[in-house]
C-alpha cells in the first residue's frame, strides 16, 4: 500500500471544470499536498484554490508566469511524495483512480497513465474505437491527462522552457530512457470536459497545425488525428442540427 501522494494541477483561467476536478482528486486519491501551479490566472481560479485549503489544510498555491513546459518543471520540484500524480484542470477521475492503479504498480514502472474520454464520447457507440486510437496516440505523443509518476524517474528532468505543447511527451520519453516503463491503460480514467472553443472548425484547425510538426513524422498519428477531425466535424454538425430543431 502506497503512502498519500501529491498531487499536481497546472491552472490558467481554469474555473470552468476546477472545483470538480478537485472534488474527484479528493474522492478518489489520497492526497498528501495538492500543488496547484497557476499562470496569474484573472478568473475565480484562485478563490477555488483558497476553498480547498480552508478545507483540507495542505493545497499549495503557487504562481508563475512561464510555459506549461516550466510549469511541470516547477511542479515536480514541490513534490515530496515517492509517487505523485499530474491531473488537468478540466478533468474527472474514474470511480477509485488510485486504487484501480496502484494494482499495475511494479517494481520496473515509472508511470501510468489512465485514458482520457472525451465527455461528449460517453456511451457513444464509437466509445471502444476512440479508446483504442487514443491509447495508441499516447504510445507515440505521451499525455499527462491523470498520471501516476514514481518521483525518482523525473527529479533530475530538465523540460525545455519553451515547450509549452508536448511538454508530456517529453516527460513519457524522459521515463522511457531510465528504462521503466510508462503505461496507458483503460481503467482507470478520466473524463475530458474539453471547452466549447473546441468544437469549432477554427480551433480544430489550429490545435492540428500545432502538432503537425510532431505528427508528420509520425504516420500513426496522422491517421489517429484524422480520426479525431471526424469527430470534432460530426460533433459540430450534430450541434448546430439540433440548434435548428
Amino acid at each position: 500500500m502506497m503512502e498519500p501522494i501529491d498531487v499536481a494541477i497546472l491552472t490558467m483561467n481554469s474555473e470552468r471544470m476546477l472545483r470538480e476536478c478537485i472534488n474527484s482528486v479528493y474522492k478518489n486519491v489520497p492526497v498528501k499536498n495538492l500543488i496547484i501551479v497557476d499562470g496569474y490566472s484573472t478568473d475565480a481560479t484562485a478563490n477555488i484554490a483558497k476553498e480547498f485549503q480552508e478545507k483540507y489544510g495542505n493545497v499549495k498555491f503557487v504562481q508563475e508566469k512561464g510555459t506549461r513546459g516550466s510549469a511541470r518543471q516547477t511542479a515536480i520540484q514541490l513534490v515530496k511524495s515517492d509517487w505523485f500524480m499530474f491531473v488537468d484542470s478540466d478533468v474527472i477521475l474514474s470511480k477509485n483512480w488510485f486504487a484501480e492503479a496502484q494494482k499495475l504498480v511494479k517494481d520496473d514502472v515509472g508511470a501510468i497513465w489512465g485514458i482520457e474520454i472525451w465527455s461528449v464520447l460517453k456511451g457513444a457507440k464509437i466509445l471502444k474505437l476512440f479508446e483504442r486510437v487514443t491509447l495508441k496516440i499516447f504510445e507515440k505523443r505521451g499525455g499527462t491527462h491523470d498520471m501516476l509518476i514514481r518521483r525518482k524517474t523525473v527529479e533530475d528532468i530538465n523540460i525545455p522552457y519553451h515547450l509549452h505543447t508536448y511538454e508530456d511527451g517529453y516527460i513519457k520519453s524522459w521515463i522511457d530512457k531510465k528504462g521503466y516503463k510508462v503505461l496507458g491503460v483503460y481503467e482507470p480514467y478520466c473524463i475530458h470536459f474539453r471547452p466549447d472553443s473546441v468544437w469549432t472548425v477554427n480551433k480544430h484547425i489550429e490545435l492540428m497545425v500545432s502538432d503537425l510538426k510532431y505528427a508528420v513524422h509520425r504516420p500513426t498519428l496522422l491517421l489517429s488525428y484524422g480520426f479525431y477531425s471526424a469527430i470534432v466535424i460530426y460533433q459540430i454538425a450534430s450541434s448546430k442540427f439540433k440548434k435548428k430543431t
